[in-house]
């Protein structure tokens, strides 16, 4: 009898999201899925549901029935599910916190939970306490803020590096705009200046070939 309501409650910790099979008296993922008998072949997966009466809305949803559902593969890949949607794991876990359900619930304790916590940690201890309490999900947040700030503060930094670099190449790219500035410049001066030497060149060429031809015209008429 007592095997049973351990399997019972293994199975509800494992749809609300367990993930450390040592808990659940396996050794990896896969051993929740049927192996196969003589008389039955193996399944590719396996898959629970826990129902759940919502319509005090104890839980931060708009349902009044609430169907949590996980599905696992011999690939180890987890799928979980919020009446019949898929969600993350996070979405799970957020949805049960402070109700005192989740897999660390104090409403869900496995045999033997109850020495493990009288002896335990006060650290321990005081997580219970907080679930019960209602401020787990406080605390969660405030862990992911400072997360979230602590990663703001690494972008900041490699931002400042970012932007040292840039004022460390401004001169650098300020002389080469000059240097680039001045050629264009001086390779339109050089266009307009080829251009007057073609010009002047023509001029020249056709006042000789005009004296050319005035001194055909004189040596004929002189003969």
């Amino acid at each position: 009898m007592v095997h049973g309501k351990s399997n019972i409650v293994d199975s509800i910790k494992w749809v609300l999201g367990e993930q450390s099979m040592k808990s659940l008296r396996g050794t990896k993922s896969e051993d929740v899925i049927f192996a196969g008998t003589e008389n039955r072949k193996s399944l590719g997966f396996a898959e629970a549901s826990i129902v759940i009466d919502n319509q005090d809305g104890k839980l931060p949803i708009e349902y009044a029935e609430v169907t949590v559902t996980r599905r696992v593969y011999r690939n180890g890949e987890n799928i979980f599910l919020i009446n019949k949607v898929p969600c993350r794991l996070k979405d799970v876990l957020e949805l049960f916190m402070d109700t005192g359900i989740g897999k660390d619930g104090y409403s869900i304790i496995g045999q033997g939970k109850i020495d493990e916590i009288l002896s335990n940690k006060s650290e321990d201890r005081r997580k219970l306490f907080e679930e019960a309490a209602g401020i787990v999900k406080y605390r969660v947040r405030k862990v992911e803020t400072e997360k979230k700030l602590e990663q703001t503060k690494l972008n900041l930094l490699r931002i400042n590096d970012i932007i040292s670099e840039i004022e460390a190449n401004i001169d650098i790219l300020k002389n080469q705009s000059e240097k680039a500035k001045k050629y264009l410049n001086l390779k339109s001066e050089l266009k307009t200046l080829e251009i007057g030497l073609f010009l002047h060149n023509i001029e020249t060429l056709k006042i000789r070939l005009d004296d050319i031809r005035n001194w055909t015209r004189n040596t004929k008429k002189s003969k």
